[in-house]
């Protein structure tokens, strides 16, 4: 298998429809395909070979995009750094993945100096021309010049088996602690699958894709889907919500990939109405959850588009589906406890709500999501403990907690680490911070447990208010107190100019809660 194929066969059906926008940049497919074919080679002729790894750290640009077809060509293993990432972190994933080759650019060509010294890295490549680190992008693309390496030459296309690493998917999760998830190929191959099974996800000809977080991560993971049905992807430089906006407007932007922070910004807008957003048939949402506040907000600002996705690197994207019916019928009326799920098994993945043995629990019980498929990774790169921790009988364990509905709709209740347990009783703080939500002065919202000597952990509220909005915190405790059992209300409320997020975009309540437990004795968490 070689999943470069799709590309060239997409290029060979319709090789002047436009495959990638990014920024002043624009990539049809015969372009898309030609310039991956040349970088494959480039590798390749660097010595690379199957299985070798090959690592970037770059902001979002089209060159990424490319970069990525050209290592599914060549066989190669892909290990993406997220561009927040500072130089420690950045020398540690180095290291970790092995990396023979970096590519990056000239505004994080100080940390890649900083970096590379100690590691297996032998070639850096600067997208934005060359370097003292090394060769520049367009020089080892004109090397390969004439169609796979030497004139005359077939495409690079390496074979490879389902069970070769694709990509070693970088994330933190809730412990703080870099991992890698080994996203194989077959996995990858069940993404695209899954990715053109259903109309709801399906990008072909005359659909054009927003792709507005990093495409090194989730905000990537339809890329490969959209080029095998022919659509057309809109990667965004930088988040900004007036140019997302904007964008949509201007490219007549059919579908979009957020994540609700993002959505947060466009509703914050005041001018958001401005746009013409006519053209938007689906906005998915996901990566953390959304208020059913915000929801009817989105919904009213986007019209009947919204759909909602639940999944992680080890899933390899998304195996949780709320669609837009689904939003329709919550919001209409019809069923409004549907805008608090994540929705019900996509595809092929297999999911199911669990107890602390692994049994099923019975629907309405709150228990563990765990999945099995062929688009879960088989494990951790070099983490053979954490892997049999996670991975156990083919299941892999979210650790996230949840319920079932007998239709087989998934509530997420918390994470099993940010569950506070106060007086003995167990309190999730996803379902406090759904209260808070829905108070109209509230913008955004965290609750995590704190110290308390009499109840071991006490419900502490960090909110942001709304632009102009005064927040009273006896005021909110109250509210709270209407909506929730006496023990689930926060006993204190702290208002803030804004909160800490991870930089995959999603709320970081581990640096939040480390605030209020740093210099105890004895942590829960």
């Amino acid at each position: 298998m070689n999943l470069g194929r799709y590309i060239r066969r997409t290029a060979g059906h319709q090789p002047d429809a436009e495959a990638v926008v990014c920024g002043p940049t624009r990539l049809t497919y015969a372009e898309l395909d030609d310039h991956s074919d040349r970088l494959a080679a480039a590798l390749r002729g660097r010595g690379l070979g199957r299985g070798d790894r090959v690592a970037t750290l770059a902001a979002n640009r089209a060159e990424l995009v490319v970069t990525e077809v050209a290592l599914y060509k060549a066989g190669l293993t892909r290990a993406p750094i997220n561009a927040r990432l500072g130089a420690t972190e950045v020398a540690h994933l180095l290291r970790e993945s092995e990396a023979r080759v970096l590519l990056t650019e000239a505004a994080h060509l100080e940390t890649a100096r900083a970096a590379v010294p100690g590691t297996g890295v032998r070639t850096v490549v600067g997208y934005d021309g060359p370097s003292d680190l090394g060769p520049g992008y367009a020089q080892i693309l004109a090397e390969a010049e004439g169609r796979g390496g030497a004139e005359g030459e077939a495409p690079v296309d390496v074979e490879c088996e389902e069970d070769d690493a694709a990509v070693l998917h970088f994330t933190s999760g809730s412990t703080g602690k870099l991992k890698a998830a080994v996203q194989t190929y077959g996995n990858r191959l069940t993404l695209l699958r899954k990715s053109v099974m259903s109309a709801d996800t399906r990008i072909g000809p005359g659909c054009r894709q927003i792709l507005a977080g990093p495409v090194t991560h989730a905000s990537g993971m339809p890329l490969m889907g959209i080029f095998f049905a022919g659509g057309c992807a809109i990667v965004l430089p930088r988040w900004d919500p007036e140019e997302f906006l904007a964008t949509v407007e201007r490219e007549r932007a059919t579908h979009a990939f957020v994540v609700p922070t993002m959505v947060n910004t466009v509703l914050a807008l005041p001018g958001a109405r401005d746009h013409d957003l006519s053209s938007l048939r689906q906005l998915i949402y996901g990566a953390a959850p959304m208020s059913p506040r915000r929801i009817r907000e989105a919904w009213d600002l986007f019209g009947p588009v919204l759909s909602q996705g639940y999944g992680c690197g080890e899933t390899t994207s998304g195996v949780l589906f709320l669609s837009t019916e689904d939003h329709r019928r919550a919001i209409e009326g019809e069923d409004e406890e549907l805008l608090l799920s994540c929705g019900r098994p996509l595809a092929e993945a297999d999911v199911r709500i669990v107890d602390e043995a692994g049994a099923p629990v019975a629907d309405g019980e709150v228990g563990e999501i765990v999945v099995r498929g062929p688009d879960v990774v088989p494990g951790y790169h070099n983490e053979p403990e954490l892997t049999a921790e996670s991975f156990r009988d083919g299941w892999f364990h979210t650790g996230d907690l949840a319920r079932r509905r007998s239709d087989g709709y998934v509530f997420i209740v918390d994470r099993k680490k940010d569950m506070i347990i106060s007086g003995g009783f167990n309190i999730y703080a996803v379902e406090v911070e759904s209260v808070l939500h829905q108070h109209p002065a509230v913008f955004e919202a965290a609750v995590v447990g704190v110290p308390d000597e009499r109840w071991g952990e006490a419900v502490k509220a960090v909110v942001v208010p709304r632009a102009g909005a005064v927040l009273d915190e006896a005021g909110l405790i109250d509210y709270c107190a209407e909506h929730l059992a006496r023990m689930k209300k926060p006993r204190s409320v702290d208002v803030v100019g804004a909160l800490p997020h991870n930089p995959n975009g999603k709320i970081d309540r581990r640096a939040i809660r480390e605030r209020y437990w740093a210099g105890t004795e004895r942590r829960v968490h």
